[in-house]
């Protein structure tokens, strides 16, 4: 009875996940968005982005297929402003992959 539980689950919560993702992708605005335009906003938010381009057209005539996050590097120890002797995990940089198709 144990061994079919733990199957029945998680079938169950990927169907959901999947309904749920059903639903985040039809709110999205119809098109693909400007590679530019991504760029700009991830760089915003503070990410170093590295982008893969097929195609040789510029890329604010380019569109996104897919955004990957890449390694993230931060730094855990107590010496941290404003820590006050405890430990705090610093986040130093955080990359993502941008694939364009032109």
């Amino acid at each position: 009875m144990r061994s079919f539980i733990l199957p029945a689950f998680a079938a169950g919560a990927i169907a959901t996940a999947a309904l749920g993702l059903a639903g985040a992708a039809g709110a999205a605005p119809s098109g693909a968005p400007g590679a530019s335009q991504t760029v700009r906003q991830l760089q915003a938010s503070g990410f170093d982005v590295i982008v893969n381009k097929v195609g040789t057209a510029p890329l604010d005539q380019c569109v996104v297929s897919a955004v990957r996050p890449g390694q993230t590097f931060s730094r855990t120890d107590s010496g941290a402003p404003g820590a006050m002797g405890d430990i705090v995990t610093t986040v130093n940089a955080m990359t993502v992959y941008v694939d364009v198709a032109c």
